[in-house]
C-alpha cells in the first residue's frame, strides 16, 4: 500500500523510493528527519484534529473545516510537497471527504494551497503506476547525483562505490 512518503520519494528520487520501499530506512537519525519531527510536534497545537492516521496509508499533519494542512521546515522540495498532498486530497476523496489542502513553511514564513483537479487525478494515477513499477525491480534504479543528495539520510548507501563528488 501507498502512503505519503512513496509519493513524495518519487518525485525527489526514484532510487530513495526504491530503497525506502524496502524498508531501508536511513532516515530516523538524520538531521533533517529530526528537524521535521520536531516541526511536527509544534505544528497546529490550536487545531483540534492534528496528525491524524488513515488505513496506515496516510498521516495528515492536522484537518479543519476546509482544509488538510501540512507543515514543512522550507519549500526546498516544494514539488514533492505539493503531490503528497495531492495524494492525500485524492485518498480522502475516495473516502468521501472533500477537501482542499495547505502547505505552511515555516522558514519562508508562506502558505500555498492545494486543490485536486481532474489533471492533477490523471497525473496522480500515472505517478502512481510508475512507483508500482520501481518498487517491484529487483534492483534499485540507477544513481542519479541531485544537488540535495548531500544533505539525504541515503548519501553515504548511494555513494557507496560511485565515483566521488
Amino acid at each position: 500500500m501507498l502512503g505519503g512518503l512513496h509519493i513524495q520519494y518519487y518525485v525527489v528520487c526514484k532510487r530513495k523510493l526504491w530503497l525506502y520501499s524496502k524498508n531501508i530506512n536511513l532516515a530516523p537519525d538524520n538531521d533533517k528527519v529530526l528537524e521535521g519531527a520536531v516541526l511536527h510536534d509544534r505544528a497546529y497545537r490550536q487545531v483540534k484534529e492534528r496528525d491524524i492516521h488513515i488505513d496506515n496509508q496516510i498521516q495528515i499533519d492536522a484537518i479543519d473545516k476546509q482544509y488538510i494542512r501540512e507543515v514543512k521546515n522550507s519549500s526546498k522540495m516544494i514539488e514533492a510537497d505539493q503531490w503528497q498532498l495531492i495524494f492525500y486530497l485524492y485518498e480522502l476523496k475516495k473516502r468521501g471527504i472533500n477537501k482542499k489542502g495547505l502547505i505552511q513553511y515555516t522558514k519562508e514564513r508562506k502558505t500555498e494551497e492545494i486543490e485536486l483537479t481532474p489533471n492533477k487525478v490523471t497525473e496522480l494515477k500515472k505517478m502512481v503506476n510508475e512507483i508500482e513499477q520501481i518498487i517491484y525491480q529487483t534492483k534499485p534504479p540507477k544513481f542519479v547525483k541531485k544537488r540535495y543528495c548531500k544533505s539525504c539520510a541515503y548519501h553515504d548507501f548511494c555513494f557507496a562505490g560511485e565515483e566521488s563528488e
